[in-house]
């Protein structure tokens, strides 16, 4: 296959895309690599219909690489993850409402092009969380305890552009991150960067079936395929407070692996989310039925289909995992991961 990534500056030396892109080389396959914030483009050459298998986007929120990449989709070439989808979580205010209007557990959230006009919110509304609405890797979020202290955020903020402010949530400064890759769920836990006093450890834990179901929900409302969820645990149950598209899949066994093979599974599905149903019904302990690319070749060529060797290398290493279940089934009982593993 041929691949193309976008990977702007500040991921160039990063694990997640950079050895992704070295494992799918090494399996055979050829990666172009554009880096949209240093380079110069002849668009008519570089997007153009049959160029690539699929192209994938690790860039920064607000950077170049989101409009290049809806530039190739635009052209028909399948993008990892779908462009419309990405555009639906990098503008946390357009995440917002998409995801409370399809009954995610999102908190309230209020939009202003300044800082001085989240003072016209009542004091109950306080303390809130404040950050750009294309932010990432948690750039520029503050937390605001009480509405006279607005004015020390105007110098920060006020080259931020559109801003979105949500009432802070009560929790034990602990955020649950649940990754999306190859159709399985992970968790891990980490220290909230609002609480930088708290130890900063991070491990895997076990996933509930509600918030595992939850994860699943996000992927069918915004059309992802890789992913990740923030979730805190409040006072009220769990509440989803960020949705990022490519994360870094930190503490995923055999991440590189996982994540290049669902990126091939992608390109030739044309992006298309594989059903899941069998893996949903799955609460004896075995591993779901990988066969979701097609039928396999009778003989006449190596397996697509993910139980055996294939072109593109050996079967990534078994772990104990989530299978994402269909939206429709987000109740059933999942598998936890073991309590101690990964720890």
């Amino acid at each position: 296959m041929r691949l193309c990534f976008l990977v702007e500056e500040q991921y160039r030396y990063d694990g997640m895309p950079v050895e992704v892109i070295r494992r799918l080389t090494a399996w055979g396959h050829r990666v172009d690599v554009l880096r949209p914030g240093s380079s110069l483009l002849r668009l008519s050459e570089t997007v153009r219909a049959g160029s690539h298998d699929a192209w994938v986007l690790k860039t920064v929120s607000g950077g170049p690489g989101l409009t290049l990449l809806e530039a190739a989709a635009a052209v028909g070439l399948t993008t990892v993850n779908d462009a419309r989808s990405i555009r639906g979580v990098r503008d946390k205010a357009l995440a917002a409402v998409i995801g409370r209007s399809r009954g995610l557990p999102m908190p309230v959230t209020y939009a202003a092009a300044r800082p001085d006009a989240l003072a016209e919110l009542p004091e109950t509304e306080f303390p809130l969380v404040v950050k750009p609405a294309d932010g990432s890797s948690g750039r520029a979020v503050r937390v605001v305890p009480s509405p006279d202290r607005l004015a020390e955020l105007a110098g920060e903020l006020s080259g931020e552009g559109m801003l979105i402010a949500q009432p802070y949530v009560r929790n034990s400064g602990i955020d649950l991150k649940v990754y999306c890759v190859g159709g399985e769920l992970y968790a891990t836990e980490r220290c909230s960067p609002l609480h930088p006093d708290r130890p900063a450890h991070e491990r895997r834990v076990p996933l509930s079936a509600e918030i595992a179901g939850m994860a699943a929900e996000v992927g069918a409302v915004y059309g992802l395929d890789l992913y990740g969820v923030d979730v805190l645990l409040g006072p009220d149950g769990p509440v989803i407070v960020d949705v990022n598209d490519f994360p870094s899949f930190r503490l995923v066994p055999d991440a590189v692996e996982r994540v290049a093979r669902a990126v091939l599974e992608l390109a030739r599905t044309g992006g298309a989310r594989p059903n899941m149903g069998e893996a949903a019904s799955r609460t004896d302990g075995t591993r779901p039925s990988t066969d979701r690319t097609g039928p396999r070749t009778n003989g006449t060529g190596p397996r697509t289909d993910g139980t055996g060797p294939t072109a593109d290398g050996p079967e990534p290493g078994t772990a104990d995992v989530i299978p994402l279940p269909e939206p429709a089934r987000v109740s059933v009982q999942f598998r936890a991961t073991a309590a101690g593993e990964g720890r």
